[in-house]
């Protein structure tokens, strides 16, 4: 088809990786440069001894990063980041639990753990990550809140117009260099402020992102691992 979705380079060399991460294979010859299907991608695998279903499986988990939720922003900056992943089932006891550990080692944090029916959720104030049933099956949903980032602009727009006011109320009452210089005090906390702001919330959104992409991959590794695991021991179980 021709609207079929194409790879990049750089997501075909990841697609490749992924697959071949538990293999000890050779490596696929470089692509055409226009960009590949899903088929032609498992076709190039067969010639190395990749499965097709684990470059499908790679393909998947490649396109999932593609969920972040669009950030929620304030004056241009970003003040929350999130990211939904599909998931093939839900999670085990075991594999909850496991996806709690990295969770607390990734985030520096305890957190509260709570469960109730297929719904699981793990949260650390303004930070969320929970595993909730859909039409389709299960997905995994983080999210996040800079707390102070609104204060901070609030903050900002209070000294300005402090700053304004001032400058206002001395060009109109001929007032002494002192108020001036009060003025352009007002002014530049409230300036500072959003500066603050502008330089620590991109640098706090990209970090947050990539601990949550970091997740997310866990999180489908972990399920996806297991499935396989379960499925090549029904298969070991059958009567022969």
């Amino acid at each position: 088809m021709t609207d079929e979705r194409k790879y990049e380079e750089r997501e075909i060399q990841e697609i490749f990786k992924r697959a071949a991460s538990q293999e000890d294979l050779g490596s696929p010859g470089p692509s055409t440069g226009h960009g590949l299907t899903l088929a032609e991608l498992q076709e190039i695998g067969r010639g190395v001894g990749l499965e097709t279903s684990r470059i499908a499986e790679a393909a998947v988990a490649l396109d999932s990063r593609r969920e972040a939720l669009p950030r929620r922003k304030q004056l241009g900056m970003p003040i929350s980041v999130g990211r939904i992943v599909e998931l093939q089932r839900a999670p085990t006891d075991r594999e909850w639990e496991l996806l709690v550990a990295e969770l607390r080692r990734t985030f520096g944090a305890h957190g509260k753990v709570v469960s109730q029916g297929s719904l699981r959720e793990w949260t650390n104030g303004n930070l969320h990550v929970c595993v909730e049933p859909t039409a389709t099956g299960h997905r995994l949903r983080l999210g996040t809140r800079k707390g102070n980032a609104m204060e901070a602009n609030v903050m900002g727009f209070v000294f300005l117009a402090l700053g304004v006011v001032t400058l206002g109320a001395v060009l109109l009452k001929g007032g002494a260099a002192d108020d001036l210089f009060l003025s352009g005090v007002f002014a530049a906390m409230g300036a500072g402020a959003f500066a603050f702001n502008a330089l620590r919330l991109p640098r706090w959104a990209r970090e947050r992102e990539e601990q949550m992409e970091s997740i997310a991959d866990r999180a489908r590794t972990l399920l996806g691992t297991e499935s396989r695991e379960e499925d090549s021991g029904q298969i070991n179980d059958k009567p022969g």
